[in-house]
């Protein structure tokens, strides 16, 4: 009887899933249909380009393999200096110029 009773609980426990289903299946959901990748067909000037890309017509990719190669053997070249500003430098000017004149800072 007990056998009887815990298979029941199990079939009426089981019976509340049948309403659980996948989302993005129901009625009235999104459904990608491809229309990105048919304007992008329909976009490119070159359809071979979407197979494979091209470069600049104005390298042969020697400056990057350079690049790949310095990456992996890590020989990495140093950024140049661009001294635009220097972080943690100092707060400001005094307020006056060299020759006594104010700057416009406040005093």
């Amino acid at each position: 009887m007990r056998r009887y009773l815990t298979s029941l609980a199990v079939l009426a426990l089981l019976g509340g899933c049948a309403g659980l289903e996948d989302p993005y299946r129901r009625a009235g959901t999104y459904a990608p249909t491809g229309i990105n990748e048919d304007n992008l067909r329909l976009m490119a000037v070159n359809p071979v380009d979407l197979q494979q890309g091209k470069g600049p017509p104005d390298t042969t990719g020697t400056t990057a393999a350079l690049a790949v190669t310095r990456y992996r053997t890590d020989t990495v070249k140093e950024l140049p200096n661009s001294n635009l500003s220097s972080i943690g430098g100092s707060a400001g000017s005094g307020g006056q110029s060299s020759n006594g004149v104010s700057t416009g800072a406040a005093q």
